[in-house]
C-alpha cells in the first residue's frame, strides 16, 4: 500500500518542526541558503547533526562543493527571514543575506547572529534518496542564545512556543499523574 503525496503532506502539517536556515558559502556573492524543518541532532559522539535538502535547492550543490554548512535555528522574530530564505519573497542566493545580522563561522559559512542555536558543520556523509540528500555534519562550533524563543512551523504557519501550553515536567509527580491520565 502506498500513500499519495497530498495525504502525506497533510499529515505532516500536524507535526511541529523547528524552523532553521541552512546556510553555505564562504565568499560573498557565492553564499546561499534555504529554510528547513528537517534538521536535527544525530549524535553527541562526535557532535553531529543532519539535515535533509532537496536536490533542486541551490544550497544542495553548494554544500557538496564547499563541504560545510551551518544550521541556524530561528527565533520567534524570524518569520519573515524564514519566508525570504524559502524563496517566497522572490529573493535568491546571496541577496538573502541582506536580511538579518550575519557573521562568519568557524568553517567560513554564514552564521545568523541572533539564532536560537547555530551549528557550524563540516560535511562528513551524504545519503541520497529519490528527491533529497541527507547531509550529516560534524559540528565544529556551536552558538546558543538563552533569551529568545524558537520559531516552530505547524499547520502551514509559523508559531511561537509560547502559543503552546505549559510543558509537563517528568520529574514532577503531579505532572506524571496528569500525563498518564490524559493517555488513559
Amino acid at each position: 500500500m502506498t500513500v499519495d503525496a497530498q495525504s502525506f503532506k497533510q499529515a505532516m502539517r500536524h507535526c511541529a518542526g523547528a524552523v532553521a536556515l541552512v546556510t553555505v558559502g564562504s565568499e560573498p556573492g557565492r553564499r546561499t541558503g534555504l529554510t528547513v524543518t528537517s534538521a536535527c541532532s544525530l549524535s553527541d559522539h562526535p557532535p553531529s547533526v543532519l539535515v535533509c535538502v532537496n536536490r533542486n535547492a541551490s544550497a544542495h550543490t553548494r554544500i557538496r562543493e564547499e563541504r560545510h554548512f551551518v544550521i541556524n535555528f530561528l527565533n520567534e522574530e524570524h518569520a519573515l527571514l524564514a519566508l525570504t530564505f524559502s524563496g517566497q519573497k522572490g529573493v535568491n542566493g546571496d541577496d538573502r543575506f541582506a536580511f538579518g545580522r550575519w557573521t562568519v563561522g568557524a568553517t567560513g559559512a554564514p552564521v545568523l547572529e541572533d539564532a536560537v542555536a547555530a551549528f557550524d558543520c563540516v560535511l562528513t556523509q551524504e545519503l541520497e534518496t529519490k528527491t533529497h540528500s541527507v547531509f550529516i555534519g560534524e559540528v565544529q562550533h556551536v552558538r546558543a542564545a538563552t533569551t529568545v524563543d524558537p520559531l516552530v512551523y505547524l499547520r502551514s504557519g509559523f508559531h511561537s512556543v509560547r502559543d503552546i501550553r505549559d510543558p509537563v515536567t517528568l520529574g514532577d509527580l503531579d505532572a506524571r499523574r496528569v500525563s498518564w491520565n490524559e493517555f488513559s
